[in-house]
Parts: structure tokens; sequence; C-alpha cells
């Protein structure tokens, strides 16, 4: 066992300083040591240190690149319950949205439901590698997309300190550290402690619960630690909070800009909910109904207010008599076709009520490692790690008539009491058959030596982590949706099974108000309804290997380098269930087996030479470069590099600055990912809807216009037909290596006599090839756009429908796909300050973190303009955290204050924020203000518990509110990572040692 003292005194007093990178505090480390201390030592080789971003063993934690080390303190004194969340309050991850178990919920997202991962600079989580004690933690999550690191995977009681390396390392590490590296430290040594830890908002909903317990020992020859961790994270249901009751269209007259044009709804006086609607949506064939109404929608007066209020019928709009016209049974009412008749249409279900914005998860989790001294020079150590989470996800959806032989619609006279020979009827249904449960189980083991040859040290492990992850859907079943539908205009049902589920058919009554308001029958419901089941397995194995040591001395001091080479072996095989593996999904995402494995071979090298000491202007100037051949069998060879400089010039004054390259082998899912199917609406996908109008009006491109001419799609389309399926697959055989370069340079002071330090580091960092998703709206837009058209490539990549089907010459099917792009670029400049002072009344420790986002772009090929997304909404321009501690009598005192600037999307519309609604000229709502939080905390030793009380989100502080319309959204609030969904909460953690 290899003692680290100084390395152990030098992270404490950058805790206790607040310092924010390893370089700010170093250099007192040796400066507060007694002379007693270096008199007793000085005839002792320096004991030596490793932190990330360098193999080679330093003599403190001085380093050329800027390094932010969290201290899980932070957690404590401000409430947070997960790794995740530690990690977001960091101004790396602030900066840009991130997917968080909130934000898994209603979409497809890598790593499934519940999955929460970081992406620094917001270049993405698989560009930003996770090191666990200095090694590798394999990817864990569901589905085809599992790429990177679950942090629900360790707990956070196990955590010591995270260390943040701020630009590309792959010359180090290997593929993955594209944007920068974290490195999770954990807690070592003896200490043996029990944990409880409440979390409890001031509105039911979303409580979180923790307890966990330490026991480690120190012994002659080496040492263990076990930490065992349950964390209870309860469910925060959508009307759990006023704040994401069912949205408003929230628009605003341009004439009187405080003055709402949003419709009201009757029922409640307010402004109405434009939310889910379900109903009877109607559609008027030629020659046409007199009473049919553009928009018109049939809504049943299921609590009797409409026949109360003597609303208008069907049979009132008649402006002239036939059997054209829309007849529908009693209950039945016309909504939905002007801003009076908006506010009586019905979109506010009960369903809605209890959709997760944030799912009960539960995680149970268990690590343990220890190290032995074998001899004097050898020691080996263990790690292992196996952690349980299950996710449960509620949810609600429409569901409709869709097929129907191709007719989407059931026409008048078909059904009793739905007439009209000019009319179709299209019943949208709700149900809650929707959302699932997800288990992860992964596990994780490390087995190596260290030791040393002289001055020279090594160090040899194997890492091996696995994950499984079991996953299970509620879906809607394609053949029988399909076999109920065809039932209606005589198809088979009455003593058939569906084809594909092999289900006794069960008629549906489509157009009955039960059915639409979700109150299906049991029989109904077992034939049309179903639970998937799918499984994800991902293991990662890892051999590395290298050797550190002085080759010899200059002036300035020793040259020291490190060698070594590492063998990695990824296999990756997700089976989603029968259902979707058959494709007989409805409305839902479907995918095939996607399975995959790779390996890397990589040699590395890092050398450190100390150029000047002790001159004029130059304290010490230090070079380190290092380099790194990597082999990928999937892709090929390729080589990176790193060169950084450390310049302290003196008085406190220190220069830093590097310049490296990173390479990225397509990860396996963007390689081998199988027939991932979604669904996309025809309106703003379609560029060949409604063409001619939009011709005449200029908003369209006249050559994407005379395209679709060419392509037979007929200037009478205008109306959007049924959502068209888009496919995704991954790209094997077709995709190359990303390569980055980034580059950064940095100033720090810190004041002798230690009461301030700054430090300011620009980052420069540009992605080559970028794999990307390709969706199928852009597969679109780049063949219509296309001068080769129709012989583009893109052109291949769909299927348009005929028009036979009332006209429907929407697109059918479009295949998208991972792809190189162009460019990704990102520039800013992340600054600290620091104050730490003793005065009278105690002992105050004041830190600032803020970081400005210059540029963050994005090119999709070559020719294109790039997109700037810096000020967009999830992209604010300047993010921070100010922190201030007071000890005081043994109490300490923390307030802390998180930030994001104000953002818009209004670029993204070509009249900005104005619009119109029913005729009248309006604005939306796509931005959101600068918008703060502030937590609170006291901490005292009470009879030997360390307890800590708080209160986060003090001011009770809401998300931005925007119109769905403009931005996303639940209910009105905006819905991005860097915005609190839960509201106020207190929280207190007991900590007993023993």
């Amino acid at each position: 066992m290899f003692t680290n003292n100084k390395l152990s005194k030098a992270v404490r007093l950058a805790m206790v300083f607040g310092a924010a990178t390893t370089l700010a505090f170093a250099g007192s480390v040796s400066a507060q040591e007694t002379e007693e201390d270096e008199t007793a030592k000085k005839d002792e080789k320096t004991e030596r240190i490793q932190v990330v971003g360098s193999r080679i063993r330093t003599d403190g934690l001085d380093s050329a690149s800027p390094i932010t080390i969290i201290s899980t303190e932070l957690a404590k004194d401000q409430g947070l319950s997960t790794l995740g969340e530690l990690l977001r309050t960091s101004t790396v991850a602030a900066g840009s949205s991130q997917l968080i178990s909130a934000l898994s919920v209603g979409f497809v997202t890598a790593g499934g439901a519940g999955n929460e991962s970081i992406s620094m600079r917001g270049l993405g989580a698989n560009r930003t590698l996770v090191l666990l004690n200095g090694r590798r933690a394999g990817p864990a999550g569901t589905r085809g997309q599992v790429a990177a690191f679950d942090l629900n995977s360790i707990p956070l009681s196990a955590v010591e300190r995270i260390e943040v390396l701020k630009d590309g390392a792959s010359s180090l590490y290997g593929s993955d550290a594209v944007a920068g590296v974290i490195n999770i430290i954990t807690k070592k040594g003896d200490g043996s402690n029990v944990t409880v830890n409440l979390d409890q908002p001031f509105e039911s909903g979303g409580e979180n619960y923790r307890l966990n317990a330490t026991y480690g020992k120190t012994f002659d020859r080496g040492s263990f630690r076990v930490v065992a961790d349950y964390n209870l994270q309860t469910e925060l249901a959508r009307g759990d909070r006023d704040f994401f009751d069912c949205n408003q269209r929230l628009f605003y007259s341009q004439a009187n800009p405080g003055e709402r044009t949003d419709p009201i709804d009757p029922r409640t006086g307010d402004y109405h909910c434009s939310a889910s609607q379900y109903g009877v949506w109607i559609f008027n064939y030629a020659p046409g109904a007199s009473n049919f109404r553009t928009g018109v929608k049939a809504q049943y007066d299921y609590d009797g207010f409409f026949a109360a209020a003597n609303r208008p019928t069907f049979n009132s709009l008649i402006t002239s008599p036939g059997p054209n016209n829309i007849s529908v049974p009693n209950g039945w009412y016309p909504v939905s076709y002007d801003k009076e008749t908006d506010g009586w249409a019905d979109a506010d279900h009960p369903f809605q009520n209890a959709q997760s914005m944030i799912p009960e998860s539960e995680v149970a989790s268990v690590f343990m490692m220890g190290d032995y001294d074998l001899t004097d020079n050898i020691s080996a150590y263990s790690e292992l790690i196996y952690s349980q989470r299950k996710t449960e996800v509620n949810s609600f959806r429409q569901f409709w008539t869709a097929q129907l032989g191709g007719r989407r619609y059931i026409r008048g006279g078909t059904v009793d009491g739905w007439g009209g020979d000019a009319v179709g009827f299209m019943p949208v249904a709700m149900t809650d058959h929707s959302g699932g449960e997800t288990t992860i189980d992964y596990s994780r083991y490390v087995l190596g030596l260290e030791g040393s040859l002289g001055d020279w040290s090594w160090d040899v492990s194997f890492q091996n982590s696995y994950n499984k992850g079991t996953y299970n859907n509620k879906v809607i079943l394609f053949d029988a949706m399909d076999m109920a539908q065809n039932a209606v205009y005589g198809g088979p049902c009455a003593g058939a099974v569906s084809p594909v589920s092999g289900k006794a058919c069960t008629p549906v009554d489509w157009l009955s108000p039960d059915h639409i308001n979700g109150n299906q029958s049991q029989a109904v419901k077992d034939f049309l309804f179903d639970i998937d089941y799918g499984v994800t397995t991902y293991r990662q194995s890892t051999i590395d290997g290298y050797i550190t040591g002085d080759l010899f001395e200059l002036p300035a001091g020793m040259i020291s380098t490190a060698v070594g080479a590492s063998f990695q072996q990824d296999a990756l095989n997700d089976v989603p269930g029968e259902a979707t593996l058959a494709g007989n999904l409805w409305g839902s995402t479907g995918a095939g087996i996607t399975a995959g494995s790779a390996n890397t071979r990589a040699v590395y090298s890092e050398v450190f030479v100390p150029v000047l000491r002790d001159m004029f202007l130059a304290e010490s100037l230090d070079i380190t470069a290092s380099g790194r051949w990597t082999d990928v069998s999937t892709y090929g060879s390729d080589s990176t590099f790193k060169v950084s400089a450390n310049w302290v010039i003196g008085n406190g004054f220190q220069v830093r600055a590097s310049r490296g390259s990173s390479f990225r082998a397509p990860a396996l899912f963007e390689l081998f990912l199988e027939g991932q199917t979604g669904f996309l609406n025809q309106t703003g996908n379609d560029p060949c809807l409604n063409w001619s109008a939009r011709l005449d009006e200029g908003t369209i491109d006249p050559r994407i216009a005379a395209n679709c001419n060419a392509d037979g799609v007929p200037a009478t389309y205008v109306n959007p037909g049924s959502s068209m399926t888009s496919i995704t697959g991954g790209g094997a055989g077709l995709l190359e290596a990303e390569t980055s370069i980034s580059q950064g340079i940095g100033i720090v002071w810190k004041s002798p006599e230690d009461k301030f330090g700054f430090s300011a580091d620009y980052y420069d960092v540009v992605i080559s090839s970028q794999v990307s998703n390709i969706g199928g709206g852009t597969v679109l837009d780049l063949c219509y756009r296309s001068e080769n058209f129709p012989n583009e490539p893109f052109c291949d990549q769909f299927t348009r429908r005929d028009g036979s089907a009332a006209g429907d010459f929407g697109i059918d099917t479009v295949r998208g796909g991972y792809v190189n792009v162009a460019q990704q670029k990102v520039r800013g400049t992340d600054f600290l300050f620091t104050y730490q002072d003793d005065f009278d009344f105690g002992s105050l420790r004041i830190r600032l973190d803020h970081t400005v986002q210059f540029e963050r772009s994005f090119k999709q090929f070559p020719d294109s303009d790039p997109s700037q997304y810096v000020g967009d909404v999830g992209d604010p321009k300047h993010v921070g955290t100010l922190s201030t501690t007071l000890n005081r009598d043994g109490w300490r005192y923390t307030w802390n204050m998180r930030y994001v600037s104000g953002t818009d999307d209004y670029k993204y519309f070509a009249n900005g924020n104005q619009t119109t609604y029913r005729g009248q000229p309006s604005t939306f709502i796509a931005e959101t203000p600068t918008y703060i939080l502030h937590s609170a905390s006291v901490q005292r030793d009470i009879y030997g518990v360390d307890v800590t009380f708080g209160i986060a989100n003090l001011f009770d502080k809401a998300p931005p509110q925007g119109s769905p319309a403009g931005v996303r959204t639940a209910g009105n609030s905006i819905l991005y990572s860097q915005y609190e969904f839960i509201g106020r909460r207190a929280f207190l953690n007991m900590s007993y040692d023993f």
C-alpha cells in the first residue's frame, strides 16, 4: 500500500479554500509544511501523486490543463442526492441541456427511461469520458443507443470528489475523451459511517430518501472499504405542480402586448387548455356539408355542460338541407371551428395529471474496494460495484383510426347515428396504457497490480463492466388496431384472431363516448393493448498497463515519461420485445435487434520536460507532450497528440496553454443500430405540402417547388395526411471516425497570503466529420433542394403516397441514419474567483464559477451555413455558481446561488415571435429570462452526529413559462435541465461515524 499524505493534504486544502483547479492551491501545499517537516524529509525522495489529465506522477497538483475539483460536501450543503445532480452544478455541464430522468419521459432517449448522463460543453455524452478511480466506467442503460455511463450506477455516498478535466485528452485516455474527462474518486481507508438523507418538497411529490452505510479499515499491509446504499426517488406526477397544468396557448395581442388572445374555457373561466384533445375529427368531401366548418370536431357532452349552456348543435349550423350534411347522435356538439368554440373543446383529460414528470426510481448498490501489499514493492488492488435501478414511468396517449383500409375516416352512414354522405369521421381516443418499467443491473470489477522498479512506478489493471437492462413498454398492437378498424367496413372479426399477436378479435365501438374518453372495456383493452419486453446487454473489458518514471536530469529538473498500452473489447446486444421485432407497434418507435462488437488496441506515451527554473519572469516553465496510436476493429487506426505548457511567472501569476487532437471511433449503436422506427408529422417535414400556394406567397424555394411538381405532387395537396414512418439505422461500412482539435490558454493568479485566487481559461474545440443522425425531415429537404433531383441519393430514402386514399400525397416512409457531417465547434471562457479569510466572527469562504459561451455552432455539410446555438433555449451564454460559506464556533453556514442567462428561440421563426391566431395578430413566448436559484443550509455536529439542514430553491422559483407553439414545454413550463421542476424543498442529512 503506497501512502499519499501530500495528495490528501492538497485535496483538503483545495476543498477548504474553494479551489476550482488543482493548479490554484498546489503551491501552498509545500509552503505550509513546517520547517521541521522539511528537515525530516529532505533526504527522502519526494513523494509523487497522479491526478486526471496526466499519467506522469508529479510533485504536486499543478497542471497545465484546467481541472475542476468538485467535493461531495457540496452535495450535502445544497441538498443534492445523486451524482448527476452534483455534476450538473458544474458550469461545464450547465451551459447545455443535460439528459435527466425528467427528459426521458415521453421521449426516445439514449440509454432509455430514467438514464442520466453528462455532456461536457454540450458536445454529447458519448464525447465525454467517465472514469472511476482513473479507469473506464462502462456504459449502462437500455435500448440500442447505449453508449454512455449512467450516473445512477454509483452511489454518491461512495464518492469523495470528482475531478473534471476540461479539455480533450484522447492522447492519454483514448476514444470518447473529446470534450474532456470526468474522474470519479471514491472514498478510501478507515472510516465507518451510517448516513440518512431526507429530501422533502413543500408540496407533495418528488420526495427523495437515501440510506447508506460504510465500513472501512486500514491494517498493516492494506485496507478495504464497503459501501451499501439505497436511494428512493418518488414520482413527481404532472398533477402535483400547478406549473405543469394543462398548457395554454400563451398568445398575446400585438396591438396590446399585455392582453391575451387565448380563448376562454367557459367551464373554468380561465384561458383554454390546448393540450391533447380527444373527440371526433371530421373530414369534408366534395361537394361538402353545409354544416361543416374548417377544423370542426365533435365533442361529447360528458357532464351536461353543453346542453345546460344551450350550445349550438350540428343541426343548428345547417345552411342548406340535404343528405351531405353532418348528423351525429344526441350529446355530441361541434367545437374547434372558431375562437369561441376553441374554448369549448376539452383537451384537459384527467390522464395527463398522472403523467410522470420525474419517474419513480429505486436504486440499490454495493461498492467494495481494497488493496494489499504483496511485497514491499508490489501492491494488489481491486474494486467491485453492483447496482440495480428500477424506474417506472406513467404516461398517456391518443390513438385513432389511422388505417381503415387506407381511408382513415369512417364514412357517414357506416355507423348508426353518424351520417352525412360527404363527410368522414375519425375518432381520437385517450388511454393511460402508456409508459413502462426499466430495470438496470450494472456490475463492474477491477483487478490490478501496482509497484515500483527502482525509481520507476508501474500499474497493470483489468476492468470488466457488464450492463443488463430489461425494459417493458405498454404498447398498442398494430394488427389488432388494423383488424378492429377494418371490421367497421365488414372485415373479419368474430371468431378470427389477429395475424401477428394471435389474439381473438374483439369489436371496438370506435365512436362511443366511453371509448373516446379512455373507458374502454377490459375485452377491448386486452385485444388492442399489450406489454412488450426487451433486453439490452453491454459488456466492456479493458486491460491497461503503463510504467512511469524519470529519464535524466536537466538544469531545470528531471525529464519524466510514461509509456503504456491497452486493449479493450466492447459488445452490445439489444433485443426488443416480440411486438417491436415483428413490426407490430401502432404509433410507437420500433426497432430490430442491434448487435455488434469492437476491439480496440492502443499504445501511448507522455513526456514531461522542465525547461526553466528560478529565472526572471519564470519561476518555472514546463512542457508536457503525449501521443497515442489507436486501432479499432470496426474502423481502422489513427493517432492523436497533445502538447501543453505550464509557465509560472512569479508573484502568484501563472499561464497555461495546450493544443491537442482527439479521435472517436463510431459507437456501436452508431454502426449497428437496426431499423429503429418512429413517426413524424407531414407538416414541417414534407417540403411539398401546399407547395403551390407557398410559391405564390414566396415562402418556398422555387427549386423545391419545381422538384415537387416534377415528382407528381399536385398543387391541390394542401391538407396533411397521417404521420410518416421514420426509420433510423446504423452506418456500418460508411462511417468514419470523428477527429477534433482542442486548444486553450489560461491565466491563474493567487495572492501570496492565499486570500484571493483567480483563473480565466479560454477553450476552443472543433470536431470534424462528426457522427450525427440525419433525421427524416432533413433527408426530404436535401432531396427536393438538390440540383440533381431526382438522381440525388437522398431521394432514394423515402416513398410517397399516390393520392388514392382521400387525396393523400404525403410521405409514407423515410429512412435516415448516422452519417459523418461537417463540423461542430465550441468556444468560450471559464472564470473562477475565490476568496477566503479569517475574521473575529468566523472563517469566510467565497467561490464564484462563471462560464461564458462565445460559440456553439454546427454545420450539417461542408457547404452549409453554420447554425449558432449560443443564446438558444437550453444553451445560455452565461452560467455560473456563487457559493458563500461561514464557519463559526462549530457551525457551518452555506448560501449557494446558481444562475443562467436569458435565452430565446425566435430566430427559428420567419416572423420572430409574431403569429396569428384565428386571424388576430398575436405574439408567442419562446424565451427565458435570467434564472436564479438559491439554497441555504446549516451544519453542526450534535452529540457525535453530523447534521446538515437546509432549504433548496429557497424562493420557490418555478420553471420559466413559454408557449407550446414556440418551445418545448410540459404544461407551459419550459422543459430543459437548467430549470427546477420540484419547487422549494427542505433537506436533512444526518451522518454518524463509529
